[in-house]
């Protein structure tokens, strides 16, 4: 299976078996993008040596706008997209099974985690997942150690609080925060 046939699969069905075939290419994505983002995180690197490692595990071409600090972590690395003018910060993790998207103007905190994974809660069947993506609006700021779950939209302009973790849908220009993510206030113009 190609990781085309595997996003395509992903979308018509978001329940992954264990040992399926869909799960080997996961298994066999997450090999690639250990060697790739122990590239990028083992020495220093320019901006452009940065791009072309992140393209070659994205699969994407990166606007010249965006940064990024090391390290990075992802076990998948093939279903992240990302706008113009983003910036993410050290320590954060994606997995981009189900498919994370980055608006532009985004600004992502320290160790902020994207997890677009939840696993059967039958204990018999704890190992397959259901696999959701994550959407983040134009002009997103997630501040550090925030964690964003399967399923999730942030809309554009939100704020979400360091140490949030986002369970439901933000609506475009709110402050969320707190566990579980709860709407705070409106974002002043």
């Amino acid at each position: 299976m190609t990781y085309e046939e595997y996003n395509s699969e992903i979308k018509e069905n978001p329940y992954v078996e264990a040992g399926s075939p869909v799960h080997e290419v996961m298994h066999r994505a997450a090999q690639e993008a250990m060697m790739i983002t122990s590239e990028l995180n083992g020495s220093y690197h320019t901006k452009e040596e940065m791009h072309k490692l992140l393209e070659r595990l994205w699969g994407i071409r990166l606007d010249e706008s965006f940064a990024m600090f090391p390290p990075f972590y992802t076990d998948y690395g093939k279903n992240t997209k990302i706008g113009r003018n983003v910036f993410i910060n050290a320590g954060c993790k994606f997995q981009d099974q189900g498919g994370i998207t980055i608006g532009d103007g985004a600004l992502i905190g320290h160790n902020t985690v994207l997890a677009t994974i939840n696993h059967d809660p039958d204990p018999d069947k704890r190992a397959s997942m259901i696999i959701l993506p994550i959407t983040i609006g134009n002009n997103v700021w997630i501040g550090a150690n925030a964690t964003i779950l399967a399923g999730v939209t942030i809309g554009d302009g939100a704020i979400v609080a360091a140490g949030a973790v986002v369970a439901k849908n933000v609506p475009e220009n709110t402050v969320v925060g707190g566990v579980p993510a709860k709407v705070i206030k409106k974002v002043l113009n």
